[in-house]
């Protein structure tokens, strides 16, 4: 009877008898005092995690020693739970049994589930104890104290650079590889990241989900209504810190930049000029293909340049949208205006080189050299 529960107990079975009771209170006195508190047990030394059950017990064993006895038969992953085996298969099935019942969106792990419900409810209980920003998952507040921190555990192996984050990492690493695993279903186009597939589908689906509240007006891209805004308040964010010019757009800057250190990393592969702006360079190279993609609806007239379309337009319009703040002479083009402001500054920036003579336009000095040169007007 002694040998029975025993063994009885060495599995994790509580006898309801006094006889079994007693058992356990003579030769596991300790374990049968914690019973009647409500402490968990059975103690595993190595680790000092406490266990009722000897099932729990010997499947907690596998934590140390690495044992998996669970094995996918699908793709041959192992697993130390079975229960983890069975979440794993779902992956193969497609299964998602645990249903959000507040918008129906399913999921294959309870946990999933859980971590979910709190877009709904708002519910933020993880907190950042330096800046107080809270988060729905735990793990989305250990990666966002290494701002803190400023830990990269995450080193690429090809070039050294590191990262916050394993998704950054794995993203980083096409770089490397020219892997790009994302393709659009409609051109066949293919990106290294799941949001850049994203928003191309925007291209086809003529979907423009950031309206600015101004406006109206809608963008394909969130930095791109960003941007635009910038446009009402006037805000630019970035200076040069060379000639304290300041502009709306990190990229334009980066290209104004250009101007003091005269790189021009665009050549024409035609004629070898070369310029600071990629659209630049594009545009420069319809004067060899002789491409007018600009086309006026009005009287069928092309142009090379959509700001030349524009400004055509005007012409059909009768628009003349920049004026002078001294005189009130209103202007078609902007370099017009900025001509005609000379006659009120009296500046003359255009000046021979031969005689010295200055004048306010340029065409006016072009006029000029022929003094010089003798040589005679069509």
């Amino acid at each position: 009877m002694l040998e029975t529960y025993k063994n009885l107990n060495d599995i994790g079975y509580k006898p309801h008898d006094e006889y079994g009771k007693a058992f356990l209170l003579v030769h596991f006195p300790c374990r049968h005092e914690r019973s009647q508190t409500g402490l968990k047990p059975s103690v595993y030394t190595q680790c000092l995690n406490a266990f009722e059950y000897n099932s729990h017990f010997q499947r907690h064993k596998r934590t140390h020693n690495g044992e998996k006895p669970y094995e996918c038969n699908q793709c041959g992953k192992a697993f130390g739970h079975y229960s983890h085996l069975q979440t794993h298969k779902r992956t193969h099935t497609g299964e998602k049994p645990y249903e959000c019942d507040q918008c129906g969106k399913a999921f294959s792990q309870h946990t999933h589930l859980k971590t979910h419900k709190r877009r709904h409810t708002g519910e933020k209980p993880y907190e950042c104890n330096q800046c107080g920003k809270a988060f729905t998952q735990h793990s989305n507040l250990q990666t966002h104290k290494r701002r803190h921190t400023g830990e990269k555990p995450y080193e690429c192996n090809q070039c050294g650079k590191t990262f916050s984050q394993q998704s950054t990492l794995q993203m980083h690493k096409r770089t490397h590889t020219g892997e790009k695993p994302y393709e659009c279903n409609q051109c066949g186009k293919a990106f290294a990241r799941y949001s850049h597939l994203q928003t191309h589908k925007r291209i086809h689906t003529g979907e423009k989900p950031y309206e600015c509240n101004q406006c109206a007006k809608a963008f394909t891209r969130y930095n791109h209504l960003q941007m635009h805004k910038r446009t009402h308040t006037g805000e630019k964010p970035y200076e040069c810190n060379q000639c304290g010019k300041a502009f709306s757009q990190h990229s334009h800057l980066q290209t104004h930049k250009r101007r003091h250190t005269g790189e021009k990393p665009y050549e024409c592969n035609q004629c070898g000029k070369a310029f600071t702006d990629h659209s630049v360079l594009h545009v420069h190279k319809r004067s060899h293909t002789g491409e007018k993609p600009y086309k006026c609806s009005q009287c069928e007239k092309a142009f090379s340049h959509n700001s030349t379309l524009k400004m055509h337009k005007r012409s059909h319009t009768g628009e003349k949208p920049y004026e002078c703040n001294q005189c009130g002479k209103a202007f078609a083009r902007y370099s017009h205006l900025q001509t005609h402001k000379r006659t009120h500054t009296g500046e003359k920036p255009y000046e021979c080189c031969q005689c010295g003579k200055a004048f306010s336009q340029h065409s006016h000095l072009q006029k000029h050299k022929r003094i010089h040169t003798g040589e005679k007007p069509n």
